[in-house]
């Protein structure tokens, strides 16, 4: 049973013909208990019809005698008429007026006809055998007066039932057949509207793996969405496929340039002659490792963001950014100290958003790096944290080279970096800030920053506007 469950779950077609079978089975059976009560009142009315003209000739040979008593001259032959099937045997009984037996069966029913019916029929039992009895109403004349009689007529039921056993197989027989017709022609049609289909899936298996172009097969209309929708996944898919190429390219050029610098300096450490020689080599092998650490980071970061993307990130938790963005400064002061920076923070209060903490961390801690990565020795870098026009405003200023602005479209990019050429960086820096900032419903711009006396370029202002806490639904997932 399970088996064939299975093979109907696997086969559209067996699928339609099992529907088909079990809806008609189900009809036939309510079809057949309808033929057989029709077959039964058919033979019935047959039968009785042949009982009441039997009991009419009886009765037309009842007479009145001399002494005013009823008489009568059985006419075999109106017996004959209920004996064509030999099976079945007859039974008649005559009464006169109430209480007076004639002749006959004095055993056999009786029936009770309604007033003014002549003739009544009913069902009943003689010498334990089932029998359909038919007793007709008369009177004889006297001349003077009328003397009331009935004529009581049985047969046994063999030769009805076998009709209607016979009505009813007929029907069975022909609703088999009408059953096996309709499943052939359901296996034939399915099997040709299927065609369309086979067709779709050889065109498929013939494709080559990295031909993922729209499908042009002609398939009948309740198929062409599951079509669209196939051709619509294939975009996105080659689009994807195409994304990770690019991008696996790009990571492994990122990952490869740290890793030649690393065995380099350790080649020269080897070879060095003085004690100098191999710290300076060594500290070279270490920035490099940073560098590869961070790339590293930047793409974990990334692929978390991907599954973000996916509907896998968890609520958003309603987080204070002034007090995290706080932190994460203060956790980069020994960083911007060492490269010469002055690194700051201001801000009051407290701004709350809707956002995934991890997430909002390594926004801030992005745009922090990279200030310090591009805005060079002596510059000012300032973090603020506002609230403006019902927004909360997150944004890093510096007063170092900045980005001209027809570039700063282009450094959005991944892996594209800017324009100071020994900036400690891969590309990936403000591309994730702003695929953060889009799965909290924030925006990203670039503005000019805080240009200073003295200092070179126009400086550079990140700007990330978050919409505050009050703003989103409770357990909203960002989009």
């Amino acid at each position: 049973m399970t088996l064939a469950l299975f093979s109907l779950r696997r086969s559209l077609r067996r699928r339609l013909l099992g529907w088909l079978l079990i809806a008609t089975a189900i009809i036939g059976m309510v079809a057949l208990v309808d033929t057989w009560q029709e077959a039964v009142n058919t033979a019935n009315t047959v039968s009785d019809r042949v009982l009441a003209g039997s009991a009419l000739a009886i009765a037309e040979r009842v007479v009145v005698a001399e002494d005013g008593s009823l008489e009568v001259d059985i006419p075999y032959v109106a017996l004959e008429m209920l004996t064509s099937a030999a099976q079945d045997r007859v039974f008649y009984r005559v009464d006169g007026p109430p209480g007076t037996f004639i002749t006959g069966y004095q055993a056999l029913p009786v029936v009770a006809g309604k007033p003014g019916q002549a003739t009544a029929f009913a069902d009943a039992t003689f010498r334990g055998e089932p029998i359909r009895v038919g007793a007709l109403q008369r009177s004889a004349s006297t001349g003077i007066s009328s003397v009331p009689f009935v004529v009581t007529v049985a047969e046994t039921t063999i030769a009805r039932r076998q009709l209607a056993e016979a009505i009813l197989l007929r029907s069975a027989a022909r609703l088999l057949v009408m059953i096996g017709g309709a499943a052939i022609i359901v296996w034939i049609a399915v099997t040709i509207s299927l065609r369309p289909l086979n067709r779709l899936g050889a065109a498929i298996a013939e494709r080559n793996p990295d031909d993922l172009q729209p499908i042009r097969e002609e398939v009948p209309r309740e198929v062409e969405g599951l079509v669209e929708t196939v051709n619509s996944f294939m975009v996105r898919l080659s689009t994807a496929l195409e994304a990770l190429r690019h991008f696996t390219g790009n990571a492994s050029h990122q990952l490869r340039t740290p890793l030649a610098v690393i065995r380099t300096q350790l080649a020269l450490v080897t070879r060095a002659s003085t004690l100098e020689e191999a710290r300076e080599a060594a500290a070279k092998s270490d920035a490099a490792v940073a560098r590869a650490e961070r790339v590293l980071a930047q793409f974990l970061t990334l692929a978390r963001l991907n599954g973000a993307t996916s509907g896998e990130a968890g609520a958003p938790a309603d987080l204070d950014l002034l007090r995290l963005a706080q932190d994460v400064t203060a956790d980069h002061v020994p960083a911007a100290a060492a490269a010469g920076i002055d690194l700051g923070f201001e801000g009051e209060g407290s701004a709350r958003i809707a956002g995934e903490p991890l997430l909002i961390s390594e926004l801030v801690k992005n745009l922090v790096e990279n200030a310090i990565a591009y805005a060079g020795q002596g510059a000012e870098v300032t973090v603020r944290v506002t609230q403006e026009e019902g927004a909360v405003l997150l944004s890093v200023t510096d007063d170092g080279p900045g980005i001209a602005p027809e570039r700063r479209a282009d450094v959005m990019r991944r892996f594209v970096r800017g324009e100071r050429e020994k900036a400690f960086g891969s590309g990936l820096g403000l591309p994730i800030v702003e695929e953060i900032a889009m799965l909290h419903t924030a925006t990203v711009t670039l503005e000019d920053g805080a240009a200073r006396q003295g200092r070179e370029g126009r400086g550079l202002k990140v700007a990330v506007r978050f919409p505050p806490a009050a703003m989103r639904t409770a357990g909203e997932t960002p989009a």
